[in-house]
């Protein structure tokens, strides 16, 4: 297992709708930079660095500058419409990634199955994979259900450890019923905290191994089921009253989180 950060490790960095910008936001190839100078070989870039933007030339420059560090790239977007996952496949293909990492933006999971079905056959064809996201709009089961029924191994899980408390499933409910799934591994830890006055709680994320999720628990039922996908780290840091005040924050949880990770078996070596 490889393990990489993401365009949602330093979201703030990157720019988060409905706040300021930050004064120099990141891009994609800030993110080779930073993956390279903590020693890490693997960047994910997701919807917020949107690449089927990008010219094939700047596609090209991506993969070559990744090459050069030596760090694979691993590619996502949002949405199950056929044409943009068709887009994806191309920059997949690009910049060299194994799957593409997408999540259903309808509570109609039946219709973002039928989109899926129209895009699947030309990713088999290329080899590569789509990575369906846990996102909190249904519950796992509904997900294992579409990926029983369409029984193909190009279409799985990128399973987030905790995007779906918004349907009421935990962390070990998500690991339990999407592990076997799995295509690639989201670590986000958090907390859940009582609001002041008492009626209420609140979840906020935490640096890995801060708060409430078990990492070491989550890593060992990936390797007892046999699986060998990568592993993201993602942040939740809350905003702290200014945009540089977050992203300080958040370059401070991207410290502890690969220091906390680097003591585990499977991370060691980086």
């Amino acid at each position: 297992m490889k393990l990489g950060i993401g365009s949602y490790t330093l979201a703030w960095s990157i720019g988060v709708p409905g706040y300021e910008r930050p004064a120099a936001p990141l891009d994609a190839f800030a993110l080779l930079r930073i993956a390279r100078e903590a020693g890490l070989s693997l960047v994910q870039i997701a919807d917020n660095v949107p690449l089927h933007a990008w010219t094939p030339a700047e596609l090209a420059r991506l993969k070559a500058e990744a090459d050069e560090s030596g760090v694979a790239l691993e590619v996502g977007t949002r949405g199950t419409e056929p044409s943009l996952l068709l887009a994806y496949l191309d920059v997949a293909r690009a910049v060299g990634s194994p799957f593409v990492r997408t999540l259903a933006t309808t509570p109609d999971l039946d219709a973002a199955k039928a989109q899926l079905l129209e895009a699947l056959p030309a990713y088999e064809r290329a080899g590569v994979a789509l990575a369906l996201e846990n996102h909190g709009l249904h519950t796992t089961k509904q997900l294992v259900r579409l990926f029983e029924e369409v029984g193909s191994p190009f279409l799985g899980c990128c399973l987030d450890t905790v995007n779906s408390f918004g349907a009421l499933d935990s962390p070990d409910t998500v690991v339990a019923d999407l592990m076997p799934h799995l295509l690639n591994l989201h670590i986000k830890d958090f907390d859940i905290t009582r609001i002041d006055h008492q009626m209420g709680f609140v979840v906020l994320g935490t640096p890995a191994g801060a708060g409430k999720l078990n990492v070491p628990s989550l890593l060992r039922a990936a390797r007892e089921r046999g699986r060998h996908a990568n592993a993201i780290l993602e942040l939740w840091p809350p905003y702290q009253g200014s945009v540089e005040a977050t992203i300080a924050l958040e370059r401070e949880w991207l410290r502890q989180s690969l220091a906390y990770l680097r003591t585990l078996p499977e991370f060691r070596s980086g």
